[in-house]
């Protein structure tokens, strides 16, 4: 691409990288995508959004949940994460995901646009994440969830030490902004998993 480079975080080349890691196949003995999915209920017909969905791995996976009357939006702040999804969509025929590039601070999307939003390892990143909570709050319908998924402060793989947070932590920042939170019971080997769900009512 001619314009490649100008104005990015990561060359393809680094996207390409990053598909290794995050696509390898003896991911999904630890990750467990059915499993997770599954922690979010039936979700047939609703909209679903992955937000910081790098390079499209739980797709597929969330595609075939919110079924034909659904769909799935992925959200990353990387546009060559958000070309590499296109491509792969286009390539599985997932008819009903599309991608959006999101802002960092901001998941970007319609108020009340969203059943469920589903972030895997991305909640360490956030910048100022009490402020993050709010915006997210803001994108969900009444009843809608939030379920995050992140490493363990143990945990073999993912960020480094320092920028693990425990699962009580997620709770009480999603909690801080009006979205209670409880860390689910899950049998996920080195990851929590944190379900927030938004009031019935503003």
């Amino acid at each position: 691409e001619a314009h490649q480079g100008q104005g990015m975080h990561h060359s393809f080349a680094d996207v390409e990288r990053f598909a290794r890691i995050f696509d390898d196949p003896g991911r999904d003995a630890w990750q467990k995508p059915e499993k997770v999915v599954g922690l979010l209920g039936n979700v047939a017909g609703q909209t679903l959004v992955d937000l910081g969905a790098g390079t499209g791995y739980f797709l597929p996976y969330l595609s075939a949940a919110a079924g034909a009357e659904g769909r799935v939006i992925a959200l990353d702040v990387e546009p060559n994460m958000v070309a590499h999804m296109e491509a792969r969509i286009a390539e599985a025929e997932l008819g009903n995901v599309s991608v959006k590039r999101c802002p960092p601070d901001a998941p970007g999307l319609p108020a009340a646009s969203a059943d469920v939003v589903l972030v895997v390892d991305t909640w360490h990143h956030f910048p100022d994440r009490e402020a993050y909570v709010g915006r997210l709050k803001d994108v969900l319908r009444p009843g809608g969830r939030v379920l995050v998924i992140d490493f363990t402060l143990e945990a073999p793989m993912g960020p480094p030490p320092a920028m693990r947070l425990p699962a009580r932590t997620v709770a009480r920042e999603l909690a801080s902004a009006g979205l209670p939170a409880e860390v689910l019971e899950e049998t996920l080997p080195h990851q929590y998993a944190v379900l927030a769900t938004a009031p019935l009512k503003p």
